[in-house]
C-alpha cells in the first residue's frame, strides 16, 4: 500500500525533532538503568528486585496498553497525544528528582509508562506523515535507532551529572530535555484535523478492535516479526558479553549496539530503496540465524566469535529498521499506522520482558550452546511468520480483485 496525499517535501528538521523526542522517551528506561546501584542504595528497602521493577514498570504499561494506545491516539488526535505525552514525561521526571518515598516513586514511574507509550505509538505515524514515500525508509530507520542511541548517550552523560548533583541532577536534565522537545513539537507538528475523531471506544468495541488489529496481515505484520527481534536483542546485549572471555567482553558489549545502528542506517536504508521492508526483515533474520550457527561451529575461536557478533548485530539492525519501515509500507491510513505502532509497542515490550530470563535459563542448562538454541529458532520463526503474513495478504488481494471483477449475482 502507498501513502495517501504524500507531502510535497520531506520535513527533515521535524523528523529530527521527533527522533529527539524519542531519545527522551527511551531515557525513561535508561536514566534508572545507568544508575541502578545508586538507586538501590537510596531505596535499599526495596532490594535489587524492586529497582528492577522500577526500570521495567515503564515497559509493563506498554505491554498492557500498547494497542489500546494506538486506538485512543486516533480518537484524541496524534498531535495532542504526542505533545501531552512529552509534557507529562517532563513533569514526572522533575517530580522524581525529589526522590519521593518508594510508593510515590513507583506511581510516577508507572505514569511515565503512559508518557513513553504516547511517544512510541504516535512518532512513527508522524514521521510517515511528514516524509515523502522515498524518504520514509530513512526516516523510519532513524526512528528505530532511538532506543540504542538514547542508552548510549545517557550512559555517557549520567556519570558527570550524578557525580556533581546526585541522581536528582540526572532526572532534572531529563525533565529539561523533555520540556524542550515538548515546546518544539508543539511549535512544529501539524495540527490535528478538526472533527476527525474515531468512534468512542467502549469495552466490546475495544475487544473487537484488538481482534481486528491482530487479525490483519497488514496491521499486525510489523509487530509479528518485531517480537522475535525484541526477544533476542536485549537478552543478547545483556548476557552474550558474559559468555566470552574477559578480554573480549567490553568489545562485544560496545560493538553490538553500534553495529546494529550502523547497519540499520547504512545497509538497511540502501536496501529499502529497492526491496520491500518485509524482505529486508527476513534477510536480517537470515543473517542472525547464520550467526547462531556460527557461534555453535566456532565457539572458542576469538576471531570467529567476534565476526559472528558483528553478523548477528548487523542482522538484528536490519530487522529493527525495516520493521518500522514496514508500518507505512503496509498501511496507508494514519489510523492503521497508529494501530500497527501500538501493536509493535505491545509485542515489543512482551519480547523485551521475557527474552532475558529465557536466555538466562537456557545458559544455565546448556552453557554457551544456548546461544544457538536461542537465536536459530527465533530467527527462523521471524522469517516464517512474515512468509505466512505475506501469503495471507496475497490471498486477500486475490479475493478482492476477483470480487471487484465478478458479475453481480
Amino acid at each position: 500500500m502507498t501513502q495517501d496525499n504524500p507531502p510535497e517535501r520531506t520535513r527533515s528538521l521535524l523528523i529530527l525533532v521527533i527522533w529527539g523526542a524519542g531519545l527522551g522517551a527511551a531515557a525513561q528506561f535508561a536514566k534508572i538503568s545507568v544508575i541502578y546501584d545508586r538507586m538501590a542504595a537510596i531505596y535499599g528497602a526495596a532490594g535489587g528486585a524492586g529497582i528492577g521493577l522500577m526500570v521495567s514498570v515503564v515497559g509493563i504499561v506498554g505491554l498492557l496498553f500498547g494497542t489500546t494506545a494506538g486506538l485512543l491516539a486516533e480518537r484524541i488526535g496524534y498531535r495532542r497525544v504526542f505533545v501531552g505525552g512529552m509534557a507529562l514525561g517532563a513533569v514526572l521526571s522533575a517530580c522524581e528528582a525529589l526522590l519521593p518515598p518508594w510508593p510515590l516513586m513507583m506511581a510516577a514511574r508507572a505514569l511515565e509508562g503512559f508518557s513513553q507509550l504516547a511517544v512510541v505509538v504516535v512518532a512513527p505515524v508522524m514521521i510517515a506523515q511528514v516524509a515523502q514515500p522515498r524518504h520514509q525508509g530513512l526516516g523510519m530507520s532513524l526512528w528505530a535507532t532511538f532506543f540504542g542511541v538514547s542508552f548510549a548517550l545517557t550512559a555517557f552523560a549520567a556519570p558527570p551529572l550524578v557525580a556533581a548533583f546526585g541522581p536528582p541532577g540526572l532526572f532534572l536534565a531529563h525533565a529539561g530535555w523533555m520540556a524542550v522537545f515538548t515546546f518544539l513539537l508543539a511549535l512544529m507538528l501539524p495540527a490535528d484535523p478538526p472533527g476527525a475523531q474515531a468512534p468512542r471506544l467502549r469495552l466490546p468495541e475495544l475487544v473487537r478492535q484488538h481482534g481486528a488489529i491482530y487479525g490483519s496481515p497488514y496491521i499486525a505484520a510489523p509487530a509479528a516479526g518485531f517480537i522475535f527481534y525484541t526477544l533476542m536483542y536485549v537478552a543478547l546485549l545483556t548476557l552474550l558479553p558474559l559468555l566470552v572471555p574477559g578480554a573480549q567482553r567490553v568489545w562485544v558489549a560496545e560493538a553490538m549496539p553500534l553495529t546494529s545502528i550502523v547497519a540499520s542506517l547504512s545497509l538497511g536504508v540502501w536496501l529499502l530503496r529497492f526491496v520491500p521492508a518485509i524482505r529486508v526483515v527476513q534477510l536480517g533474520f537470515g543473517l542472525s540465524a547464520l550467526a547462531g550457527l556460527g557461534f555453535w561451529a566456532f565457539w572458542g575461536q576469538a576471531a570467529a566469535v567476534l565476526a559472528c557478533v558483528v553478523l548477528l548485530s548487523a542482522g538484528l539492525g536490519l530487522v529493527q529498521g525495516a520493521s518500522m519501515a514496514a508500518i507505512p509500507q503496509l498501511n496507508a491510513a494514519p489510523g492503521d499506522r497508529a494501530r500497527a505502532a501500538g501493536a509493535i509497542a505491545q509485542l515489543g515490550n512482551l519480547g523485551t520482558t521475557t527474552g532475558t530470563p529465557l536466555l538466562a535459563a537456557l545458559i544455565a542448562g546448556q552453557g554457551p550452546r544456548a546461544v544457538l538454541f536461542f537465536v536459530l529458532p527465533l530467527s527462523l520463526a521471524g522469517i516464517a511468520i512474515h512468509q505466512w503474513m505475506a501469503a495471507r495478504r496475497a490471498r486477500q488481494l486475490d479475493a478482492n480483485q476477483w470480487g471487484a471483477s465478478a458479475p453481480d449475482l
